[in-house]
């Protein structure tokens, strides 16, 4: 029953627009994004039409047809291969870049629409956002599955790990440049971490007796939270990377899973069944109290904690996994989705708005993008093969 827990576990586990010349307010109880235009840059069309793209896909615009009334007005101009933008509110100036024109044209619309968003909402500290990468499982074959890559517009997907076996769990480290994961052998159940650059290179970086599972490095990367099972009792611990010393968070005979750190790295969210229904707990490590989060639904699993104090879990309402958030801050839930389907394993992005989640409909899954401010989802990937587990990179400044 316990070991059974386990596995679905693994398994399954705001902004108004306004006049043109008025302010643009930041909200987290939004309807609608500001709307943006895209002019010039005639001479070069592909260019200009992935600087449009991501504005699309960043989350944090509407695009407006070029020439019509918008919030903000994005002119673009390209000689002597410099990119030049100047970015306007209602005719008045906001900000002006250059930006070199020697790599492809989908990075140099990420730095251009990363600029935006930056210079745009600079109070949220939404750095790198367009470079940031998605990780997610795929079935290579029956019975096979590995790490992948994406840009957060689903495009540039990148085999990670290349095993005959089941690579699950994937989970980011805090600097963005690796993946840790849960590899599965014949008989063992290992940690494994992968670069993702290139060279790629992995190693076994947990190899004890029994589970080793759920990998989460902490936000300094010395320690990493998991779960462990050296005496057939399945528990939340933690390692010291350097020292590879154990410290055991939790025991009993509850089964533990799904661990994720808070911002300071003070706190561990994991899901446990010792409330006697998968639930997410708290665990203080300096208290070493635990307490069990206020949630939605019969069951609530697969945690993760965004930098500004909010946890989004998957809950099962009326047979059937939707999103919601526990804000911290104020001890409110909200119930992110209405719209039909399981939608499971969500993961922060690092603007703490989005989310990304797999929704299983059937045999299949598919990744979607779901807007935590207005409850919109957009389609990330979708393939023949099965597709599960997706983990959001920190961002990477470019």
């Amino acid at each position: 029953m316990k070991i059974k827990f386990l596995i679905v576990a693994i398994f399954c586990a705001g902004v108004f627009a306004v006049p043109a010349g008025a302010a643009v307010v930041v909200s987290k109880n939004v309807t609608y994004n500001p709307s943006i235009s895209v002019s010039g840059l005639a001479n070069r069309p592909a260019l200009k039409g992935n600087i449009a793209h991501f504005l699309q896909v960043c989350g944090w615009f509407e695009l407006s047809a070029e020439g019509s009334k918008s919030d903000y007005e994005l002119a673009l101009s390209g000689q002597g291969g410099i990119l030049r933008m100047d970015l306007t509110q209602g005719g008045a100036p906001l900000g002006q870049w250059s930006i070199p024109l020697n790599f492809s044209e989908r990075e140099v619309a990420k730095t251009a629409v990363d600029a935006v968003i930056e210079k745009t909402f600079k109070d949220l500290k939404v750095r790198g956002f367009c470079h940031s990468k998605i990780a997610f499982c795929g079935q290579t074959a029956p019975g096979v599955r590995n790490i992948f890559i994406c840009d957060i517009d689903g495009n540039n997907i990148q085999q990670v790990t290349s095993y005959r076996g089941l690579c699950v769990e994937p989970s980011w480290r805090p600097d963005g440049k690796s993946i840790c994961y849960s590899k599965y052998g014949r008989t063992t159940l290992d940690i494994a971490e992968t670069t993702v650059t290139s060279p790629k290179r992995s190693r076994i970086i947990s190899a004890y007796n029994g589970i080793n599972a759920g990998a989460a490095i902490s936000p300094d990367c010395r320690s990493m939270a998991m779960i462990l099972s050296p005496d057939h009792m399945v528990d939340l611990y933690t390692m010291n990377l350097a020292s590879r010393q154990l410290t055991r968070i939790t025991r009993g005979k509850a089964v533990e899973a799904s661990p994720c750190w808070s911002p300071d790295g003070s706190q561990i969210a994991f899901v446990s069944d010792a409330p006697g229904s998968p639930r997410i707990q708290i665990a203080d490590l300096r208290s070493r109290k635990v307490r069990t989060l206020p949630t939605i639904g019969n069951d609530a699993v697969t945690p993760d904690w965004s930098k500004d104090g909010k946890i989004v879990y998957a809950a099962r309402v009326s047979g059937g996994y939707t999103l919601a958030v526990y804000d911290l801050n104020n001890g409110t839930n909200k119930r992110v989705l209405e719209k039909p389907g399981n939608w499971e394993s969500p993961t922060w992005a690092a603007d703490n708005r989005q989310v990304v989640c797999k929704r299983s409909d059937g045999p299949k899954g598919t990744l979607y993008i779901v807007d935590t401010w207005t409850g919109n989802a957009r389609l990330l990937v979708s393939t023949p093969n099965p597709l599960s587990m997706p983990a959001w990179s920190p961002c990477v400044r470019k």
